[in-house]
């Protein structure tokens, strides 16, 4: 932003505190009315209230991006790690080990038909890679991790996100209703978003509409799905480098960099909550902080959404991220049922 002191023109750094604070306000508003109307829950208000004030925050975007981007971000991040203070180790172990038939079923059913179905739409090889990803294992995060390794175009970086976010907020939206009305329990609803829903802040604000042990159990399953972007990426950067003979650098190097840094630190606070060094009322109150910093990620998510770019993706894409979706969605309900 460049403002004029003295006739002389200076260029002003735009300060996080700027985004930073609306998205506080905002996810303070939708806690509060999260509390009024529970059935709907906090993260669905603060993602309704973001996208309501989407306009604004685009038009003011130079200096209100840093102090969203650390919202959605770090603040989404430690939200997660404050999870883990409701969960012993032992816990995480076991929710990741009942769940990894279901998370291998859906990345295969979805990587699969990301191959087949955009081939026959049409639609080039990485974007469908990029929506393939995206859908199966988390999101924009996939996507950022998988960009580099196939050398990926920015538009088709930005349709993927587009197509990968509308699908997102249709998540947040109707599965909660969905789960009701299959009767699922938390712990089953949990699973359902973990393994159906794609971006680590939809996932948290699906299962936070349906309830406490859905959030906690959800948030373990898409941790556990988050690591599947280690192998892909690893496989998608081999066969990059093979199609434009480029040496390959150090595997242990890439998986290393791929780990994120707040799955490190959720093992570590669930490892203090197993050691009995979390007291009862410091797990209730971290649960509290946790469902706050959610929402003010959730509404700097919403604040950050270009609806423009969604019209933009055109409608392959947005028909292969449909397709893809169901596709992960049936089989994310089908599976438990299936393995018992």
């Amino acid at each position: 932003m460049i403002v004029l002191t003295g006739g002389v023109a200076r260029r002003r750094t735009p300060v996080p505190a700027a985004g930073f604070g609306l998205a506080v306000l905002l996810g303070v508003a939708a806690t509060v009315a999260g509390t009024v109307v529970p059935v709907v829950g906090a993260p669905v208000f603060a993602v309704a209230l973001g996208v309501l004030l989407s306009p604004l925050a685009r038009r003011r975007s130079e200096a209100w991006e840093p102090g969203l981007g650390l919202a959605r971000g770090v603040v989404l991040q430690v939200s997660v790690v404050l999870l883990g203070a409701r969960m012993s180790l032992g816990e995480v172990a076991s929710v990741g080990a009942e769940s990894l038939p279901v998370l291998v079923g859906t990345l295969a059913v979805c990587l699969l038909a990301a191959w087949w179905v955009g081939r026959r739409l049409g639609v080039p090889r990485d974007l469908r890679t990029l929506i393939g990803v995206g859908t199966g294992i988390c999101g924009a995060s996939a996507i950022a991790a998988t960009t580099p390794a196939i050398r990926a175009k920015s538009d088709d970086v930005a349709y993927a996100i587009s197509t990968i976010f509308l699908f997102n907020v249709a998540a947040v939206l109707a599965f909660p209703p969905l789960g009701h009305a299959l009767g699922l329990s938390e712990q089953a609803f949990g699973l359902f978003a973990g393994t159906a829903v794609n971006d680590t802040s939809s996932v948290v604000a699906a299962a936070g509409a349906y309830g406490d042990d859905a959030v906690a159990y959800a948030v373990v399953v898409k941790l556990a799905r988050t690591l599947m972007i280690i192998p892909i990426v690893l496989v998608l950067a081999t066969l990059t480098r093979r199609r434009a003979a480029v040496p390959e650098t150090s595997r242990a190097r890439v998986a290393v960099s791929l780990v994120p840094w707040f799955l490190v630190a959720f093992l570590a606070v669930a490892a203090l909550h197993t050691a009995g060094l979390i007291p009862a009322a410091g797990q209730a109150a971290l649960q509290q902080v946790a469902l706050l910093l959610i929402a003010v990620a959730l509404a700097a998510v919403g604040l950050a959404t270009d609806v423009a770019a969604l019209r933009r993706a055109g409608a392959r894409p947005l028909l292969l991220g449909l397709i893809l979706w169901v596709a992960v969605s049936v089989t994310s309900l089908a599976l438990p049922r299936l393995l018992g």
